[in-house]
């Protein structure tokens, strides 16, 4: 006997509701844990490669603000009203996030093999809902982290997005 469309959407709820709450286990405090370090470094040599990378995947790398060595993070691009932006699943604690801002937004871009030296410019909390949006349909893998899906309704995303850093990526000269 095959399942109907409710049997069916009710299996996906609950399939998707595990993966959220595996998610959520792997970034327990906001980090990654040793399996996810394991999963981001692959991601960065996926992002970062000429024809295997997702179309909003990139690598950006940034200066450790205590380090000073360059730190590469698997991030997704995402495009709305003709800017690009990246977000902060993990929120304004991530590293990645802390370094941009000791960098005085400085970084590089690498994507399908080009690398690209970008500006990344904080976007004011009440201007990042229709970015936070976007982002959740180009990244679902972030939608656990942000407790929303893209058919949320806007308000929402204004309720979570001071959590959220989110910044305009400029090109910068050379």
């Amino acid at each position: 006997m095959s399942e109907g469309p409710a049997e069916a959407r009710s299996m996906s709820r609950v399939v998707l509701g595990g993966v959220a709450a595996l998610k959520r286990v792997m970034y327990r405090g906001g980090r990654p844990n040793t399996f996810m370090r394991f999963v981001n470094r692959l991601d960065v040599l996926l992002y970062g490669a000429r024809r295997l990378s997702p179309r909003s995947g990139a690598v950006l790398k940034v200066k450790g603000r205590r380090s000073g060595n360059i730190t590469s993070v698997p991030v997704a691009v995402t495009t709305y009203r003709n800017a690009e932006f990246l977000v902060s699943m993990l929120g304004p604690d991530a590293n990645w996030v802390r370094n941009v801002q000791a960098a005085g937004g400085k970084a590089t871009l690498r994507r399908r093999g080009r690398e690209t030296p970008v500006l990344l410019e904080e976007v004011p909390a009440e201007q990042r809902a229709e970015v936070l949006r976007r982002y959740v349909a180009v990244a679902p893998g972030a939608r656990p982290h942000l407790g929303l899906g893209p058919t949320a309704p806007l308000p929402e995303f204004r309720r979570i997005a001071p959590r959220h850093p989110v910044f305009r990526i400029r090109e910068r000269p050379r």
